[in-house]
Formats: C-alpha cells, sequence, structure tokens
C-alpha cells in the first residue's frame, strides 16, 4: 500500500447475496434448501424466483464465494449442493461487520440526536 493512501474496504454486496451465503453457513444446500433457509433468516423478505437464485449461484461460484459440493440424481434430476468457500465466509464476515458498524453509527444518532456536532 503507499503510505498516506487510505485502504479501500471491499464494496459491499447486495442483500440477496448476503443471505445466499448466510444460508450455506451451516453447510452444503441444494437449491431448494437455499431458497427456504434464505426466506427464513430474511425474516421473508427475500424471496427468491429460481431463475434469480442460479444466476447468483453462478455469479458466486464464478467469483470463488461457494463451489459446489457435490451432485445427485433425486428422481430423475439433478440435484447440486453448494458450500462457502474460505473466501465466501471472510467476505460475509466483513459485510456483518461493516452493517454493524454503520447500524451502530444511526442507533447512536437516535439516542443522543445533538451528538453529531458536539
Amino acid at each position: 500500500m503507499v503510505p498516506g493512501m487510505a485502504r479501500r474496504s471491499p464494496p459491499s454486496i447486495s442483500e440477496p447475496t448476503y443471505f445466499i451465503l448466510a444460508a450455506l453457513l451451516d453447510g452444503p444446500l441444494h437449491g431448494h434448501g437455499i431458497i427456504k433457509c434464505t426466506l427464513r433468516l430474511s425474516e421473508n423478505r427475500i424471496k427468491l424466483p429460481v431463475g434469480t437464485l442460479y444466476g447468483a449461484l453462478d455469479r458466486l461460484t464464478a467469483n470463488g464465494l461457494i463451489e459446489v459440493d457435490r451432485e445427485e440424481t433425486v428422481d430423475g434430476r439433478p440435484r447440486r449442493y453448494f458450500r462457502l468457500t474460505d473466501e465466501g465466509r471472510h467476505v460475509l464476515s466483513e459485510e456483518a461487520l461493516r452493517m454493524r458498524q454503520a447500524a451502530s453509527v444511526v442507533m447512536s444518532r437516535i439516542a443522543d440526536p445533538g451528538s453529531a456536532f458536539s
């Protein structure tokens, strides 16, 4: 890093991506399992259509945040299970920290509205 230059933090991730990654914290899941877990974790805010989910899974796989854990055939249909990579866990952790810090700023200003100008 160049002296005097501030370190750039990675860009924040979208809420659906955040919850897809969070769904995989407990272990590998297939698409339908990810949809159900994401819906539960987001308290029914994130309702992922199948096409949107698989587009996101392809992007997350290409970016090295998740990977295919295994494939199996159920009722003649292929089912892929995805798992979080170490990089995906790191990105998710960094995003959770960023959101916690941002929420802390707002909550402290709500508790003491005049504190920003003291």
